[in-house]
């Protein structure tokens, strides 16, 4: 009995990939399934729960489940709901500016410099604004690099300039001018209240009152940085989780190339 059972339950699974309505994937095909965690400012307690349930039932979670809670403190307490949703989107309408490269590793980079350039590359970079962090210049930047990618530091043929963090965008243009950079790399980790919106966006206007823009190649990094918002923002690219060096300097170096900039 509990294989027939079986059979008619897994006949009434829908298989159907439309990819016209794309939902979440848990289980099966088309089942929605999402989960989510966040933090209200209420007491972990049965009230606080059912605050978590409705805030889901209004996000579209069709018989949302809290399958953990936690008090923070008196006042705050955090939710892992699950549950399904009842929207889906037309993948097929969406449309984005994809940054499509062939990407070089460090060795292909380095030559593809010696066979079209005739000096070196300058590649400044730094974490601007107010932001502290360095973890990202660095991975692109640094000698060491991450995951097995080396950082722009070690390329031959590249000279390379990691100004840390907090640098303003003033003394960013400021040293990029000494240095006679080819390439600027801003790297945004805090984007709380979308700061790295207006920061990024400030330095383009420097940029362009100095009558620089067009003459350097501009790249946006981070956790939140899609090639699609740099765009948006007036860079020439950007990149997000999973890039690394290899990847911004093969833009850059192909980028320069097209524009006559290697000579």
């Amino acid at each position: 009995m509990s294989s027939g059972l079986y059979s008619t339950e897994k006949r009434d699974f829908d298989t159907t990939l439309d990819l016209t309505q794309i939902r979440p994937y848990g289980d099966t095909m088309n089942d929605g399934k999402v989960q989510m965690s966040f933090t209200l400012p209420v007491a972990c307690n049965e009230k606080g729960i059912e605050a978590a349930l409705q805030l889901a039932r209004k996000m579209g979670f069709v018989n949302p489940a809290v399958a953990f809670s936690e008090a923070l403190d008196k006042e705050f307490s955090f939710y892992v709901v699950y549950g399904a949703t009842s929207f889906s989107v037309d993948y097929t309408a969406i449309k984005v500016q994809a940054l499509e490269i062939d990407t070089m590793d460090m060795h292909e980079c380095e030559k593809y410099i010696e066979e079209n350039f005739n000096r070196e590359v300058v590649m400044v970079g730094a974490s601007t604004g107010t932001d502290a962090h360095t973890v990202g210049i660095d991975a692109i930047m640094n000698m060491k690099g991450y995951a097995g990618h080396y950082g722009l530091e070690r390329y031959k043929g590249v000279r390379a300039y990691n100004l840390g963090s907090q640098v303003p965008n003033e003394e960013f243009i400021k040293k990029a001018i000494e240095l006679k950079a080819d390439a600027l790399l801003v790297s945004q980790t805090v984007t709380q209240k979308d700061v790295h919106i207006e920061n990024l966006t400030n330095l383009v206007e420097l940029l362009e009152a100095e009558g620089l823009r067009d003459k350097i190649i501009l790249i946006a990094g981070g956790a939140r940085i899609t090639n699609d918002l740099a765009k948006e923002l007036g860079y020439d690219a950007g990149f997000g989780p999973g890039k690394y060096a290899d990847d911004v300097a093969t833009f850059i170096l192909k980028e320069m190339v097209e524009r006559g900039m290697n000579k």
